[in-house]
């Protein structure tokens, strides 16, 4: 009955498993010291997100290991298909942070359409001496409202961007191999709502027409699946966002793509080498960058604990 969160669960799913007699460790146990750990207190439940790794040799060596759960949708870091070969349930929460993965996409747009990146670093530096050349340098931003949104990938994540985007009047095209067609209700606050149905096309139709590119889409196992090729597609002026994982899109091409104009500027919340990203990436003045905190809302963080409460306790067959 004891379950590990070795990168941490929100006080709502540690109280929801405790009320059902589980005892929830939260203590960090160091990747290298794991699997003694989780044989010397006999672990059923292992929750993770996405700095803990679960490779074969933890599977293999932890007979007591029953669950291995991810608080969010990627399971790149679980050798997902070995352990349930092993007769270990992988769960996940697919649904929990799809609006707040959302969110942050728009911030990342809101933001570089406007220099906020740039601005937010300089203006404590030189905005008192320098007000009026800043106001200058800043003063050719872009509105989102009727501008085309491409999106890659229309999973839940996917289909919560266009929600937003239809809401502030973009015009929405996608590309997804696994979707034909996506139905998005878009609910207003006095409880009106219109449907939107959005027909997927080939990814190289979306690259060629929209304004703004943003990618959810899982780790990518054969090369980037944007690279110099995909680029050059683009318009020129595109803006592009990368929530998802990172390798999707390959960053020196990138680098050469904002440096040449031909990118207006990018938003990254991920990164080829977390958690050591490219010093060059993080420090673009025309880059827009969080360090993995797409899900790090509260609500979201509330929805993936009870979410993981209620799988382990549906597992287990406790009440």
């Amino acid at each position: 009955m004891k379950v590990l969160a070795n990168d941490g669960l929100d006080q709502s799913g540690i109280d929801a498993l405790t009320e059902k007699g589980f005892e929830v460790i939260t203590t960090k146990v160091p990747q290298e010291f794991l699997l003694d750990y989780i044989n010397e207190n006999q672990i059923k439940t292992l929750l993770v997100r996405s700095a803990t790794q679960v490779r074969k040799d933890i599977i293999d060596h932890c007979p007591s290991l029953e669950i291995i759960g991810r608080g969010g949708v990627g399971m790149d870091n679980i050798d997902v298909d070995y352990a349930r070969e092993k007769g270990i349930h992988v769960i996940n929460t697919p649904a929990a942070s799809s609006e707040s993965v959302a969110e942050l996409v728009f911030a990342h747009l809101f933001s570089g359409a406007r220099f906020l990146q740039d601005s937010n670093r300089k203006m404590p530096l030189v905005g008192d001496t320098e007000f009026a050349s800043l106001k200058k340098a800043y003063a050719a931003g872009i509105e989102l409202k009727g501008k085309t949104i491409g999106i890659i990938g229309m999973g839940r994540i996917g289909q919560e961007v266009a929600k937003i985007a239809l809401g502030l009047g973009m015009r929405v095209i996608a590309a997804d191999n696994m979707i034909g067609k996506a139905s998005i209700k878009v609910t207003f606050y006095n409880n009106q709502f219109i449907n939107v149905d959005i027909e997927t096309e080939p990814l190289h139709d979306v690259l060629k027409h929209a304004d703004f590119i943003t990618l959810h889409v899982p780790a990518q196992k054969d090369g980037y699946m944007i690279g110099k090729a995909e680029f050059d597609m683009m318009k020129d002026g595109v803006a592009v966002v990368n929530c998802s994982r990172g390798g999707v899109i390959d960053e020196t091409a990138l680098l050469e793509a904002l440096n040449s104009g031909k990118v207006r500027f990018a938003g990254l919340d991920v990164f080829i080498n977390e958690p050591t990203p490219s010093k060059e990436v993080i420090t673009h003045s025309k880059i827009s960058v969080t360090p993995h905190t797409g899900a790090s809302t509260l609500e979201a963080q509330d929805r993936i604990g009870l979410s993981l409460a209620d799988q382990i306790s549906s597992i287990l067959q406790i009440q």
